[in-house]
């Protein structure tokens, strides 16, 4: 099974920036997020290194995701391919892990490059003689965040490019289906602000930020096993 996942891993790294002239879209698309994240706001938060600002960095993985997931089905069956791959041995978890891991793991090593390219950033904007590193809980925190949040878009990516007919289409659902959540707590969040503020407090930010994680562990678990499920090879060779 892991070999079979390897294979898998291995031929999405040599077609996810093939087609559609999409490599210097993808460094266009990033490059925002990649700035906001590992410059301007370590030059404007003097502790960086030590507080949970650091988990904008999430951002960064969460942006490579919804640009590459989309393209894990949606985009085989838009170049004609998908019949190729399904007609091989591959056990069809390899097939679904494997391009996983691709979109997931490449955000990740994205998100490491950030977080090293910040505190950079942040020991130069605010020198004191001394440099100044994550602290462990911080950078625990960071990486799990980011780690899980690419977990949970990358399930449901896959939920939807499987039934997409094109990869602009897989994208244009994947966005709304990712950003309509944010809105609502955001919305939730305003109205609620001070109860939530209240709560925060008594429960400390560690506490805060480990529930919110044990959340998006939960919901990616279900996401990736509702993928499972509804990947059926025969129904997709007739797609």
């Amino acid at each position: 099974m892991i070999s079979d996942i390897g294979t898998v891993i291995w031929r999405e790294r040599k077609t996810l920036f093939r087609y559609r002239g999409s490599r210097l879209r993808t460094v266009l698309s990033v490059l925002v997020p990649v700035v906001l994240v590992a410059v301007y706001f370590p030059w404007q938060v003097e502790d960086w290194a030590d507080s949970y600002a650091s988990l904008f960095s999430a951002v960064v993985p969460m942006m490579m995701v919804l640009l590459t997931v989309p393209d894990s089905f949606a985009g085989e069956r838009e170049r004609h391919t998908l019949g190729t791959l399904l007609s091989t041995r591959l056990p069809d978890r390899a097939i679904l892990f494997g391009k996983l891991v691709v979109s997931v793991g490449l955000g990740f090593w994205m998100m490491l490059g950030v977080l090293a390219l910040a505190l950079v950033t942040a020991n130069t904007a605010h020198w004191d003689g001394q440099v100044h590193f994550y602290s462990a809980t911080v950078l625990l925190v960071d990486l799990g965040f980011g780690l899980l949040l690419a977990a949970l878009i990358a399930g449901a990516g896959v939920l939807i490019s499987l039934r997409a007919s094109t990869v602009q289409e897989a994208q244009q659902l994947l966005g709304v289906t990712v950003m309509t959540p944010p809105m609502v707590l955001g919305l939730v969040a305003l109205l609620l602000r001070e109860r939530i503020a209240d709560l925060v407090e008594g429960v400390g930010a560690t506490s805060a930020v480990l529930i919110v994680m044990a959340a998006l562990a939960a919901a990616a678990a279900g996401l990736v096993t509702a993928a499972a499920a509804r990947f059926r090879r025969a129904r997709l060779i007739l797609d």
